[in-house]
């Protein structure tokens, strides 16, 4: 089961791991299996453990005072899953993640995470994590603010299109901030062209 996330590693990294190291992230990553709908994590918990996705799909959403659904993340194979704020700062969580599919994982803690900082290749790959996830931040919020329903959709479709085919519409449209109904004209739309 660890193999996905070795070869992660590996992608992310020029560094060599040796056997010992394999190792070792093998015996600090604890592999988790969820059932459809299963929390991963719930608002007001610390979040003690981040997953690596082995197969599966997460999403992570918070819910207002409506009860309404805001999707801030949808996670599949090869993807990491957990509240980095609190898990970093072990600070209650606003967020919920749960299974949208039956998904295996490998969790780790805090404490086994800082174990791994001193190998070379982990380091090398986190710090290229950390860039891709600040890249991925800062174009999301600008979409947000300035592209159009049918610029987000677009996006989506060219960046994500396996999202398209995994999660339902509902689903697809809370992630972009926008209704399912205009969500529908815009597919609408786009099979047009």
């Amino acid at each position: 089961m660890h193999e996905p996330l070795i070869n992660y590693i590996r992608n992310y990294s020029t560094t060599t791991l040796t056997e010992n190291e394999i190792a070792l992230i093998k015996e600090v990553y604890v592999p988790k299996k969820l059932r459809k709908k299963q929390y991963f994590l719930q608002e007001g918990q610390v979040c003690k453990h981040v997953g690596f996705i082995v197969s599966g799909a997460t999403r992570q959403y918070t819910v207002d005072i409506k009860g309404v659904e805001h999707i801030s993340r949808l996670c599949i194979e090869n993807w990491w899953t957990g509240d980095r704020e609190s898990f970093t700062m072990l600070t209650p969580s606003i967020y919920n993640i749960d299974a949208w599919e039956e998904t295996d994982m490998l969790i780790i803690t805090k404490a086994d995470f800082n174990r791994l900082e001193s190998i070379p290749a982990i380091s090398e790959w986190t710090r290229r994590l950390d860039d891709n996830h600040a890249f991925a931040l800062q174009k999301r919020v600008n979409a947000s603010l300035g592209l159009s329903a049918e610029q987000r959709y677009a996006d989506l479709e060219r960046t994500y299109p396996e999202f398209l085919q995994r999660f339902p519409q509902h689903m697809i449209a809370s992630y972009l901030g926008i209704t399912k109904e205009t969500l529908s004209r815009v597919r609408q739309k786009s099979l047009k062209k």
